[in-house]
């Protein structure tokens, strides 16, 4: 009996373990169909570098809003600080990034933010050599830098179309995560046509992908699987500052025609068309007879702007931007910069209930494109209002079109009040042109001591007038 108990007991078990082998063995022609990227990294090793950046000490007199000496002053009453605090030196920044060599002379391809207000751009390759790197020029708005480095014979990446990519495909990221010289992490295509939340400009139009990317792949490449570059690591979204597995790349197509630019001119221009748009929802689309939602509706069209020279109303629905579809309005500003200023854009629109075509001549968006080559930056100077501005750069007035003296600190008064921001380019004050800082220094001691008083202000694109009061 206990033999026949046995017996059946392992009849039962034999079918039970043939079902659990079969759940969690993986099919070899499954696992022989995964990537391998081992060729892929062997490949293009040679051309990625790790970049450290140094930023000298600045007195404590240019402004109060650096991390730790602020921290101090605000735990500290102000009898127990030093008597020379203000005058005391911050210590000498440091930072990490990725970057790769796109020519065998030198020319190599980080971020913007990587290098921004660094004194000193230290590269090392993968060989070992370092070198020091000289800026040819930057683009904040797209997040791109071009370097140089004084070398020839260099190992170069190759470029893929950013365009072909498709979600769902695999890619794998190099670059220096923390720090650590060289690593590699795969990953898929997750979206694509994204813009990072929180972003006010859109002028890139990210690939996200969920390749593990932490601080120190800034700068790094994105590879399909022909081992081409197809984009540019830039930004992670993150709630603790580490991978959470969303992560954005600046398509190759973008970075490509800024590295162009840059190369050729040391800035970069983008389009400008001058319209106020915002999505097309459901009842926007049942009201102006749409199908479905769709487009960037017009909510106004600046005057004298490239777009009321070239016919285009208020609420008109742009639907499509040189033979590209427009779905939604985030969409639009990223095609219009990528247009040279000057050059002719077709425009698909619907208006009442019709779809018409319009030719529009592009214009240069103000503020698109300063580059620097290591510069002297004068310090930031202060003013009653709560705000510290600087000189803007010349190349900078050239390609916006405007004067004025650039925003770039904000404390507590008149000004933060106002709602003005860092990054403004202040025109004018009290009615009162300002080109110069020597210009914003005389209208501001000119102001009453009490009162409103308007100050016009360039943001993202457009002119607006504010209201400051003072007390």
């Amino acid at each position: 009996m206990k033999l026949l108990c046995r017996t059946a007991r392992s009849n039962l078990q034999a079918p039970i373990f043939a079902l659990l082998l079969t759940l969690f063995s993986v099919p070899s022609n499954a696992a022989s169909s995964l990537p391998d990227f081992a060729d892929l990294v062997e490949k293009n090793a040679p051309a990625i570098v790790n970049i450290a950046t140094l930023q000298s000490a600045r007195s404590r007199g240019v402004g109060r809003g650096d991390d730790i000496e602020e921290l101090l002053r605000r735990l500290a009453p102000e009898d127990q600080l030093p008597p020379d605090f203000d005058d005391m030196p911050s210590r000498p920044r440091g930072g990490v990034g990725s970057g790769f060599i796109i020519s065998e002379d030198g020319y190599l391809i980080t971020n913007h933010h990587v290098v921004t207000g660094a004194d000193q751009i230290t590269v090392t390759l993968n060989d070992r050599r370092v070198f020091e790197a000289t800026v040819i020029g930057t683009d904040e708005l797209s997040d791109v830098a071009l370097l140089k480095i004084e070398a020839t014979g260099l190992p170069a990446v190759s470029f893929g179309d950013s365009e072909k990519i498709r979600v769902g495909e695999w890619v794998l990221a190099i670059g220096s995560p923390f720090g650590l010289e060289f690593s590699a992490a795969a990953g898929i295509v997750s979206a694509k046509g994204r813009a990072v939340p929180g972003n006010q400009t859109n002028y890139v139009s990210f690939i996200q992908t969920d390749v593990a990317i932490n601080q120190g792949n800034s700068g790094g490449p994105l590879f399909n699987l022909e081992g081409e570059v197809i984009g540019i690591n830039s930004q992670i979204l993150s709630s603790s500052g580490g991978s959470n597995g969303v992560s954005f790349a600046i398509p190759s197509s973008v970075a490509l025609n800024v590295v162009e630019q840059l190369r050729e001119t040391g800035t970069v221009s983008r389009g400008l068309l001058g319209v106020l748009i915002k999505d097309v929802d459901f009842a926007l689309a049942e009201a102006f007879s749409m199908p479905r939602p769709r487009g960037a509706f017009v909510d106004e069209v600046q005057p004298s702007s490239p777009a009321e020279q070239g016919g285009v109303q208020n609420d008109d629905i742009i639907i499509g931007f040189n033979d590209r579809e427009i779905e939604s309005s985030s969409q639009l500003p990223f095609y219009v910069g990528q247009v040279r200023p000057g050059s002719t854009a077709r425009l698909t629109i619907m208006r009442d209930g019709a779809v018409i075509q319009l030719n529009v001549v592009v214009g240069s968006l103000p503020g698109s494109g300063v580059a620097s080559a290591n510069p002297q930056v004068e310090p930031p100077r202060a003013n009653t209002l709560g705000l510290t501005v600087s000189p803007l750069s010349q190349e900078a007035q050239r390609v916006a079109g405007i004067v004025g003296v650039r925003v770039d600190e904000l404390d507590a008064g008149p000004a933060a009040n106002a709602g003005l921001l860092s990054g403004d380019v202040i025109i004018e004050l009290n009615r009162l042109a300002v080109p110069t800082i020597e210009a914003f220094g005389l209208a501001v001691e000119t102001l009453p001591s009490e009162g409103f008083v308007p100050i016009r202000i360039w943001r993202e694109g457009r002119g607006t007038t504010l209201v400051l009061e003072l007390e």
